[in-house]
């Protein structure tokens, strides 16, 4: 699907770089070359090497032209892993202020709430196919739909899923109101107040508040930056504690944007066969990727049964179709029992647009351009935090999903910094909701899913200079 005229030579180069046939400092084709040998506009060409240059793949030279950069890999920090491996009760109400609720109608851009902007919505394709919806289903809508999910819908949904890997029975899947009652339903199927649950740290604080609301326990799993959940560390605590399930988002964890490579996936899926450790697996951000392909759910190497996985629609169409999905596997029997017991079903327009943009290919055609328009502002504020922050601040570029995870140096009072960019409208939100401990109180997450402007990186320039005047630079 060739969205962009540029794609047509910005691919080969970038495929190029990626295989080193093209290495660093080797000069590239000129416009004009490029210009005939695509049959493109000089214009076309320019915006392709201006989309290289933003992906920090190529540089241009004054009256030399473009040449593949030799800007050095960066240095990766390691998370910390002193987390004790000690069951707590959650007590997180105090954090709803510093997330979603903090969101005010002024504001241009919020950097801390992990939904998609206005401007990022396809609300034209939304709202023209939710109409005709309603011209062919009429009072249909308004009756009751089964208490699982339509049919067409589950299978729609299963062939998708069944294309990424998954073997999955349209049966076992339960349509859900959004993501969070979802995850509700696959912790109540496997375990009772009380139970230690093991969860990935940082941990979204949506997770641990639906966690506290079933009067859980949890143990913190680190993430690593290069291979994401820490699976030796889990299978450490499973011998040591009765871990009745585990909770993670493998693909593009929120908030540091990591995915977990696949072996170990499922070396993960090995440890809980092992113990017989439920593993409800969050592929809410699994779509959102930023290379050339879909990385594996969890679900795809699971055999027995033990994986249940959840999504929903939230991040990548609007945050107001609360529609999601459970494949309960193993344990579907007792989740369609809760889920019934919540409500017995979900709004029948939302399942019905979902069946019309799945059917007609329309859902990955807007999620072709919206990952494209999403790498691009991640990239623009990764440039930003990197180039106004302290020299010794790290931020983490995401391989997808919506957020940068960034860490301030030693020395920065967190506290005057937060009370400045709260003043001042910049609203990232602070590590310390992100974890029962204090281990990530230097951290922050960045999101970049709203419309960033000028006025946006401007903020961020704004927040950098003052972490450096609290620094001394």
């Amino acid at each position: 699907m060739g969205f962009y005229k540029y794609e047509i030579f910005t691919s080969v180069i970038e495929q190029q770089i990626g295989k080193g046939i093209l290495r660093k400092g080797d000069r590239l084709p000129s416009v004009r070359e490029i210009k005939n040998k695509y049959g493109l506009s000089g214009s076309s060409v320019q915006s392709g090497y201006e989309y290289l240059m933003i992906k920090g793949l190529i540089k241009s030279q004054p009256r030399s032209g473009y040449f593949v950069s030799d800007d050095q890999e960066e240095m990766i920090p390691v998370i910390p892993t002193k987390l004790l491996p000690v069951s707590r009760d959650i007590e997180f109400s105090r954090n709803i202020s510093l997330t979603s609720a903090r969101n005010k109608p002024f504001e241009s851009s919020a950097f801390n709430t992990a939904v998609p902007g206005d401007l990022l919505i396809p609300q034209k394709l939304i709202l023209r196919t939710m109409q005709e919806v309603i011209r062919e289903k009429g009072a249909a809508l308004l009756r009751y739909y089964p208490s699982n999910g339509s049919p067409e819908l589950r299978e729609l949904i299963s062939k998708r899923l069944v294309k990424h890997g998954c073997v999955t029975n349209s049966e076992e899947l339960i349509i859900t109101d959004g993501a969070l009652q979802a995850l509700f339903i696959a912790l109540r199927s496997v375990t009772e107040e009380g139970d230690v649950i093991a969860v990935e740290s940082p941990c979204v604080f949506s997770v641990l508040e639906v966690i506290a609301g079933l009067k859980l326990k949890i143990i913190e799993i680190p993430v690593s930056y290069h291979e994401g959940f820490d699976v030796n560390y889990f299978e450490k605590v499973c011998m040591e504690n009765n871990i009745r399930a585990v909770v993670l988002t493998p693909n593009f964890h929120n908030p540091t944007g990591i995915c977990m490579k696949d072996h170990q996936k499922k070396k993960l899926l090995e440890v809980s066969e092992t113990f017989e450790i439920p593993v409800i697996e969050n592929d809410i951000y699994g779509d959102l990727y930023f290379s050339d392909q879909r990385p594996a759910c969890i679900k795809k190497f699971d055999v027995n049964g033990w994986v249940m996985t959840f999504s929903s629609y939230s991040k990548t169409l609007a945050p107001g179709i609360r529609l999601g999905f459970l494949d309960a596997g193993r344990f579907y029997a007792r989740a369609e029992k809760i889920k019934f017991n919540l409500g017995r079903s979900v709004s029948p327009i939302y399942q019905e647009l979902m069946v019309k943009l799945l059917q007609r290919n329309s859902y990955d055609r807007h999620l072709y351009v919206f990952r494209k328009k999403l790498q691009q502002q991640a990239i623009s504020v990764l440039d930003a935090l990197r180039i106004y922050f302290p020299k010794d601040s790290y931020f983490h570029k995401p391989e997808g999903g919506y957020s940068i995870w960034g860490e301030l140096p030693k020395g920065i009072d967190m506290t005057t910094f937060y009370d400045y960019c709260e003043k001042n409208r910049i609203l990232f939100t602070p590590g310390s909701t992100f974890s029962t401990t204090e281990v990530y109180h230097r951290n922050f997450r960045i999101v970049f899913a709203d419309h960033i402007t000028q006025e946006s990186l401007m903020l961020i320039e704004k927040a950098g200079i003052k972490a450096k005047m609290l620094l001394g630079e």
